[in-house]
This record gives C-alpha cells, structure tokens and sequence, in this order.
C-alpha cells in the first residue's frame, strides 16, 4: 500500500478526523535526563573558559595520535585539515571520488557572522538573540554564544584561504541579509557561497594530503562504527569509539580503519523525503549505524522545509531544486487575491497580488523565517491560490527590484542563480516571476553531541548537519555553512585533543583485533544479504514509497493521527522491502544499486524513528507544527512548561526506542512567543 502521491513539495492536506491507532505509550518508553556538559558560565565567557581548562597534547606527542574523519565538506575537511595542520594523524573518508563534490557546494546564499560591519546595530548578544529565537527556543543557548563568537574568526580565516567574497566599492566585504533577522550580516560569493568556500577548504585538505598528514580515501563509504566495550575513555568509562568499517565503492572490498577518535561529518538526512534539495547521493547511513551501535540521535522530526524551491513539475522528477534564500531580498512573494486565477502571473493587476508575507509579518516581509514562510506557503497552495501548470507553487517577483535597481545590479547578485532557475524551467526570472514551493531541505536533528561536540559514546565526534545542536526547531539561513565551518575549523580542534590527552600510549586497535573482526564480518554479511534479495523491485521504489509517505504525514504540518498512520505505512514499507526488494549485480566490485539498497534501509528505520518523535513531542515548535497546537493566529504554539528539552533516542537491540531529555536553560535571550509581525 503506497500513501497518496504529493502533487508538489509542499504537503497534501492531512486528515486529522482519523483517530490515532498509536500513542506515543506504544512506541517509545521513558529514559534518564542527560547533561549538555556546557560550562558553568553562560554567556560570552563561557568558551573562553572552557577551553582554558581543556587538556592539550604538545606538539611532539600528535603523531602518535590517529583520528578518523569520515565526510569532506566543509566541516570534515576543515577539521581533517586544521587536525593535520597541528601534526596529527589524520584518515579522511569520502564516497566521492574528490573531496569538493561534497553536498556543502550547494549552499548558495552566504555564511553569517556578527561582525557588526555594518552600522545596523548588530552584535554577538543580537546574533544569538537571533538564532535562539529563530529555533524557537529549542537550541543550547550555550553552543550559539560559540557559533557567534566564532563567526567572526571563520569569515577572516576563509578570506585569508581564498574564499572571494563580495566587496563593497571601497573594498570591504560585503553583506546582504537573511530571513529571521533585521540586520546585515551574511558574507557571500554571489550564489556561489557553499562552492567557493568548500574549494578553500578542500585546497587546504589537500595540502596536508601532501604534507604527508592526512591520508585520504576517496571512493570510500563508511558502513559501521566499532566500539570498544572494554576501552577506557578519559572519563574511566568503557564502549569508546575505535574505528570504523569502510567498504571500497570501485572494488567492494570491506575493510576497517582504526584510530584514537572518530569524528562525523556527513551531512543530514533530508533525502529521507526522496524529493529533496539535497544531492542524490546524500544519505544517513554512517550517522545511522553508529545511532545502532549506541550513539543517541537528537531531535530527528526537526527537518526543515526551504520556502523557496522549485515546485514539482511532474511525478517522474527524482528531486526538487534550490533557489537561494538570498533571492527573498529583493524578489517579492505572492499569490492571486482570486483562487485558481489561470491568467498569467505578468497579466494580473497590482490590485489581485497578495504579497502575503508582507501583509501577514510586516516587520521581516519576505524575510520571514523560513518554517513560518513554508506554512505561510502552504496555507496559500491548499486554499486554492497555488500558481502553475499544477497549483503547486507561489510566486517569487522581481519586477520592482528591476525597475528600481535595473538588471546590471541583479545580475550581479543573483545572475548565476537567475540562470539556473531558466535552464530548469526555462523561464527568465528577469521576464516572469520565479515559481516557488517548499521542499525538504535541511536537518536540525542529528546525532547527539555535548558542548564539546562528542556523542553519547566516548570518542566519537559529530560535526556540521550530522549534528544538532545550534539550530533548534528551525534554523535561520546562512546559518549553516557558519555552523559547519565553526565545528571544522575552531572547536573540534581543541575539543578532541582534550579527550586524547589520557590516552597518550594508548595504541590504535590491531586489524586482526577479535571486536574488529567481528564488526567487518557483521557488515560484510549485512551487504552480501542486500546484494542476494531476490525479490521484483529496485530500491529506489521503496524510496519513493517512503518520501510520499514523509511528505503526507511528517511533513509542512503533522498531526497524531497522520503520524500514528505515517508509523504504520513505514513498518508495512519495511516489511515490503525485506520481501521484495532485488539488487541487480553483486557484492563484489562497483555497483550503485547495492549502496542505494544500504541507504534505503537505513532511511526508512530513520523515518519510523522521525514520526515517534514528531508523535511524541505534543507541541509545535520552529518547522515541528502539530496542527493540534496553533495559538489563534495560526501560529506555532510552543509548550515550554512541558517541553523545553532535546529529545536524544537511544535504539534498543529489537529496533525499540527510549526517549532521553536533555532541559534547556536561556538566561541570555529569555523565551518569548515568536513575532516576526511587529518585532
């Protein structure tokens, strides 16, 4: 049984009149509260002090220490570069055959920092003002007081690698604005941001490559984390991360890497929705198999909706595209006052425009955050003002910017994305307006982390979109490549050498090491079943299940009775899988097929686990809205009293769940319904 097919990226109306055939006392049981481990001070203090009293390894003791860095996008290959920069032993894995194609060369808009260039009265204080309050309360205040004291090291380190951003005429950088804030504050390299700094910080990789410090393995996908139950960690506590299991994608081969530390940077998981901005190739699968051997995963219904990708045009696509959020700063969104008006977006009247974001949140306009932005499109779509060939869409108009600024000015802040939008559509945005819908897009959940960005398992480090903890329920744009490049470049590189330091004479694992074996014998049989299936259908039929799935019922909106029936499509999804699924060629040598197979099993364990905790936490908050929880006006309606903490899910051996709760604390930016009306 397949869920009904979404007709755009937006969400198909949910049917919250079915009553819920699951509670969330049949799908989860109640764990321990967990501590954050952030510093006793708050505030701006509080990561200078921390890393006073971290350990530190001198500089003739680091090559004795190996660390593993499994991703080279912006955070794996600026923590694999700064590691190697300071002498130590590094291994860098990517499934790509060279580290730039990694997904962080999507990002187009720009990279925040609160520099306060610009006389608009910004701050640190106002930037994590900013970013708390557009996670809707639901972020570790103490982690973006780091990512904003950081921001403004980042900007200067990637200038001086060779990031060219724009400059104003007198040679200064340049700013533009992002949604969720009043403010000026996000760097960039036209629509170019994610590409340009993740080829500096790909150059920098690879010149410790050739330095002889880090070794680099390309082709190489990780499919297991090896932990050692009887390793002591610098706190005296066993089940520390070891090593990993790699499966060479040219030859099949599967083989291990061991090392001291374990660090992920491996990107989010919104291809669980299939239709998705992200790359194809883009998965959960590493952040996943450490999730089965023990590491908690954090807030996985948190994934966000990008208001402005392009619509569906047809069921046979494989993917929605991205338009750059940068584009809301001069392009103007709206929808036919009349529903199903079929003249032409150019042929409607001033008069018959609703711009309703501008009407609905006059303080941010079209700059609004982006949950409230996809919800605010989403209300359009199914009131019947959708726009295109399949009322699926909403306008994104750059007529006045034109005839204020004229086309030599938005050429040059929007050209190549002007251009990408008309070789997909083919359609100039500069004669017609842009057509926009929300599409998955980014993941606030992640693998659980502590202040010093090490999981629940001792030794494993998360970073960038494989971890959780700045963004809360609803990240703010140009947030992302920040948060990346603070994790790579300046906290994971005094974080980890604090957790070595005990460990100094501590040797690496033996290949032939008895736990190592046995976790390269567990994966390789995992692939030769995949690879022996015999069933009819390839495994990107069972994704495209899953993604309908997603989108109809842990989507834009949720409800109890769409997520007790999301749960119940996915386990009967997953019983189809195991039956039927068939993988053409074999284990042994290149084939695409076999790693699609691997992604989707793990996608769809993923999903389950998304629809309890969305089932399970009974309040909207950021891009979470429970349509059972809306203050009068349609907005998000957060429960503080109740929920204020992160969700950490441990897996149980059976496929089980136990929910965890990290509390959170706000003493800098004290919490606040969200308006972005008047304020």
């Amino acid at each position: 049984m397949t869920a009904p097919r979404p007709t755009g990226a937006a969400a198909p109306a949910l049917t919250p009149a079915l009553t819920p055939a699951l509670t969330p006392d049949d799908v989860r049981t109640i764990g321990d509260a967990i501590s954050g481990g952030q510093p006793s001070q708050s505030g701006p203090d509080a990561w200078a002090e921390r890393k006073l009293h971290y350990k530190l390894v001198s500089p003739l003791n680091r090559r004795k220490f190996r660390i593993i860095v499994v991703g080279t996008g912006l955070a794996g290959a600026a923590c694999a570069a700064a590691l190697g920069e300071q002498g130590y032993d590094v291994h860098a894995f990517t499934f790509h055959d060279s580290p730039r194609r990694a997904h962080s060369v999507a990002a187009q808009g720009g990279i925040n920092a609160a520099r306060a260039r610009k006389v608009d009265n910004d701050s640190l204080a106002r930037f994590v003002k900013d970013t708390v309050k557009g996670g809707d309360f639901r972020a570790r205040e103490a982690d973006c007081w780091r990512l904003a004291e950081e921001s403004v090291r980042v900007i200067d380190h990637l200038d001086a690698i060779g990031a060219p951003f724009a400059r104003e005429y007198g040679g200064q950088l340049a700013t533009r604005s992002f949604g969720g804030v009043q403010v000026s504050r996000t760097y960039y390299t036209r629509g170019q941001t994610g590409q340009q700094l993740e080829v500096a910080a790909s150059q920098a990789l690879l010149r410790q490559v050739a330095a002889g410090t880090v070794t680099l393995h390309t082709r190489s996908e990780m499919l297991d984390l090896i932990v050692d139950d009887d390793a002591a960690d610098s706190a005296g506590t066993g089940g520390a991360a070891r090593g990993i299991v790699v499966r060479d994608l040219i030859t099949g081969r599967i083989w291990s890497q061991t090392g001291h530390a374990v660090v992920l940077a491996t990107g989010g998981y919104g291809n669980a929705f299939f239709k998705s901005t992200l790359a194809k190739n883009s998965n959960v699968s590493a952040a996943w198999r450490a999730h089965r051997r023990g590491a908690l995963f954090a807030s996985p219904s948190f994934l966000q909706f990008h208001p402005t990708a392009l619509p569906l045009g047809s069921d046979w696509q494989s993917k929605t595209i991205l338009m750059s959020e940068s584009l809301r700063n001069d392009g103007r969104i709206w929808v036919p006052v009349q529903p199903n008006d079929s003249r032409a977006a150019n042929d409607i009247p001033e008069a018959e425009r609703d711009y309703y974001l501008e009407r609905r949140y006059p303080a941010y306009g079209n700059l609004a955050p982006r949950d409230v932005a996809s919800r605010a499109a989403r209300d359009e779509i199914e009131a019947g003002r959708g726009v295109g060939p399949l009322r699926n869409s909403v306008y994104l108009d750059f007529r006045d910017p034109l005839a204020r600024l004229g086309r030599p000015v938005l050429a040059e802040r929007y050209g190549n994305l002007f251009e990408m939008y008309a070789d997909a559509t083919g359609d100039s945005p500069y004669d017609v307006p842009m057509r926009i819908a929300p599409g998955a897009h980014f993941a606030m959940g992640g693998l659980w982390s502590d202040y010093d960005l090490m999981t629940s398992i001792p030794g494993l480090f998360v970073g960038g979109e494989a971890g959780w903890a700045y963004h809360g329920a609803n990240r703010l744009g140009a947030n992302s490549l920040l948060s990346a490049n603070v994790d790579g470049w300046f906290t994971l590189p005094y974080s980890i050498p604090n957790y070595l330091a005990p460990l100094l004479g501590t040797p690496v694992l033996a290949d032939d090491d008895p736990m190592v074996l046995r976790a390269v014998s567990e994966t390789r049989a995992g692939v030769e079943t995949l690879a022996a299936s015999p069933g009819t259908q390839g495994p990107d039929r069972f994704h495209r299940r899953l993604g309908e799935i997603l989108y109809a019922h842990c989507g834009v909106s949720r409800s109890a009775a769409g997520l007790a029936e999301g749960i119940r499509l996915i386990r009967e999804l997953r019983s189809d899988f195991r039956n039927d699924l068939r993988v053409a060629g074999s284990a042994d040598g290149f084939n695409q097929e076999l790693e699609r197979a691997g992604r989707v099993a793990d996608f769809i364990d993923l999903a389950e686990l998304m629809c309890i905790d969305a089932l399970d936490r009974d309040e909207s908050c950021g891009a979470h809205f429970r349509i059972e929880h809306q203050l009068g006006d349609g907005e998000a309606a957060r429960d503080d009293e109740n929920w204020s903490f992160v969700s950490a899910w441990e897996r149980g051996a059976t496929g089980s769940y136990r929910r965890h709760q990290e509390p959170l604390h706000f003493e800098s930016v004290q919490p606040e319904t969200r308006n972005y009306k008047t304020s």
